[in-house]
């Protein structure tokens, strides 16, 4: 009998007083940027004297630097290590932003690069993935005819 009332005083404790380790919470934050649909994987050019790389078809700015997927939306920054998923929100703006121009989708459409003829090439997304690295630690746009640019001189603006 003692030993009933024992183990009934201990349950009623144990429902009274949860103990911590019980208590569980979970909190997830997902992030829905509006979805981007793209027919297969996008085609990017770099932009002349940088390794970034940027998605011209698109209305909105997707860019490709250093490994990562990078998406302004509403005045905050998201990256991604896919181009269409799995985007986080980044807590500035990218330290690459300030050496893309302004005008950089205007000088894409016109071919034109600083005045000079712009002969951009398109760079598939399979291509990119596996070389982006290598390119950057081996200069390839400044030894592959300066970014398609003719004339130009990186470090003029």
């Amino acid at each position: 009998m003692k030993r009933l009332l024992l183990v009934s005083m201990l349950l009623a404790l144990v429902m009274a007083f949860p103990i911590p380790v019980m208590a569980r919470v979970n909190v997830g934050i997902s992030i829905s940027l509006p979805p981007l649909v793209f027919a297969g994987p996008p085609e990017v050019v770099v932009i002349p004297g940088t390794y970034i790389y940027a998605v011209p078809d698109l209305d909105v700015d997707i860019f490709f630097y250093d490994g990562w997927w990078w998406r302004p939306w509403e005045g905050r920054w998201y990256r991604s290590r896919h181009y269409d998923s799995g985007w986080a929100f980044y807590g500035r703006v990218p330290s690459f932003y300030t050496r893309i121009p302004p005008g950089w989708r205007n000088n894409f459409r016109d071919r034109r690069w600083e005045g000079h003829p712009w002969n951009y090439r398109r760079i598939p997304h399979q291509q990119l993935q596996r070389n982006w690295n290598n390119w950057g630690r081996r200069r390839h746009w400044e030894r592959h005819g300066n970014w398609g640019v003719e004339g130009f001189r990186r470090g003029r603006r």
